[in-house]
């Protein structure tokens, strides 16, 4: 996967040779494709975010030029056809971004002096930007979507590899599980409930939502004060989101209990399809009996798939209680990738020592975990298959290459696309760039 990303990058970013020498200069217009403008500032931010996502090696000046350049002219061609971009929308990418750079710089206090600016100030210098990457990406879907690559044409791009392009594929897995989560007890819920509507009380009374969630909320945004940004609908437990969006700004909702627990919002701030919500969230507590109780019936029922009373596919359909693979016979599937494939280190630390250990055709014991909502859960997982580290291969890997090749292909015909464009496009480039050798050599010609 690493040479994926690093294919899609180099081919649509990467051009030689990069300037060895370039002056100082303030802010100015470097290039224009149409009516659309490139500022040195433009491809200073870029470069400065690329460096905080920790991309390495950087890319060359002239690169991200030309890569700007192409976005302008399938930007230009987008508002030609009237291509349109909701504020939800940039808001929400704005949002995903800004998020993505705290977790790899460390925290929002050292991404604020790295950019030298306020969050708010970097999301509105990336705004435009976002925005015009949108309209970007819609333009070449529409540029690319009768794109397709026949088995032929995957064999014979594989075929032509060098083999020091040949990616190395880590040890990977496929797994189906069964689910078991023990129950609160009513007088769990109970208790929880009793102390969310006394924290509600005193934030109606005049106490400080934040300050209350630092202390009392369960969740990871605790430490946020209950922020959790802005959202859409289909970005939210439905549960959550239909209470938070029957809320006015400033208002505390009463009790709400989603697939995550129990909680209280507050919406912050709205447009027409997002909200800016914070919450206290608490889960009930769950009894040393009832996790006894929840790891005794899989274990159970292990015992029933090891004496081939019924196979583990039809053990998950029956007994599992997690919806997302219940009814696929207990498939896990892998969402980054859309496939069923994973690498051991994807798994948190319990499910990689019980994988790491098992052979394929293996069951494991019942193990106490937690889910991606931070409950308490019982796992036994079957080890299905099992690939050991290789060099990627049209047999094993053949998704992956068939990948590859078509983003490959696509390149070209956007590649094309520009070349033609260009011929009827007004296009200046400005010092310092007038230098560069651009991948796409028609750019160099105007």
């Amino acid at each position: 996967m690493k040479l994926l990303k690093l294919i899609f990058f180099v081919v649509i970013v990467t051009i030689s040779p990069i300037i060895h020498s370039q002056p100082f200069m303030v802010d100015g217009i470097v290039g224009v494709v149409g009516k659309n403008q490139v500022l040195y500032s433009d491809i200073e931010d870029q470069y400065m975010q690329l460096e905080a996502q920790g991309v390495k090696p950087l890319p060359s000046k002239c690169s991200l030029f030309e890569e700007l350049l192409s976005q302008k002219l399938l930007v230009n061609q987008a508002e030609i056809d009237s291509i349109k971009v909701e504020d939800g929308e940039v808001e929400l990418e704005l949002q995903q971004r800004i998020t993505y750079f705290i977790n790899q710089i460390g925290s929002e206090d050292k991404l604020v002096a790295y950019f030298g600016k306020s969050i708010i100030e970097i999301k509105e210098d990336m705004r435009e930007a976002v925005r015009d990457q949108i309209l970007m990406q819609r333009m070449r879907s529409q540029i690319t979507t009768d794109a397709n690559i026949t088995p032929s044409e995957v064999k014979d791009f594989f075929n032509n590899l060098l083999p020091d392009s040949i990616p190395n594929i880590d040890a990977e897995v496929e797994i189906n599980q069964i689910l078991i989560y023990p129950s609160s007890s009513q007088e769990a819920i109970y208790g929880v409930k009793e102390k969310l509507l006394g924290i509600r009380e005193r934030i109606v009374n005049g106490e400080n939502f934040a300050t209350l969630a630092v202390l009392y909320s369960d969740g990871p945004s605790a430490s946020k004060g209950g922020d959790i940004g802005w959202a859409s609908k289909s970005d939210l437990d439905p549960a959550y989101a239909k209470a938070a969006f029957a809320l006015k700004e400033g208002q505390v909702s009463k009790i709400v209990e989603s697939a995550f627990g129990y909680h209280i919002i507050q919406l912050m701030e709205r447009t027409e399809d997002r909200i800016h919500t914070r919450h206290i969230l608490m889960k009930p507590q769950i009894s040393i009996e009832a996790k006894e109780k929840a790891e005794a019936r899989l274990d159970s029922i292990i015992k029933l798939i090891r004496i081939d009373t019924l196979t583990f596919e039809k053990a998950a359909i029956y007994f599992s209680m997690d919806e997302d693979t219940r009814m696929s016979g207990g498939v896990k599937v892998n969402s980054a990738s859309g496939n069923t494939k994973f690498k051991l280190s994807d798994f948190e630390t319990k499910e990689y020592y019980t994988l790491k250990d098992l052979k394929v055709g293996e069951i494991s014991e019942p193990f106490e975990s937690t889910d991606d909502k931070g409950k308490i859960v019982f796992k036994s997982i079957w080890l299905r298959s099992k690939t050991e580290p290789h060099k990627a291969n049209l047999k094993q890997d053949y998704d992956l290459i068939k990948q590859i090749a078509l983003q490959k292909k696509e390149v070209k015909i956007v590649d094309e696309w520009i070349t033609e464009k260009l011929k009827n496009t007004y296009v200046k480039i400005n010092e310092p760039f007038k230098d560069c050798s651009f991948r796409i050599s028609t750019w160099s010609k105007k």
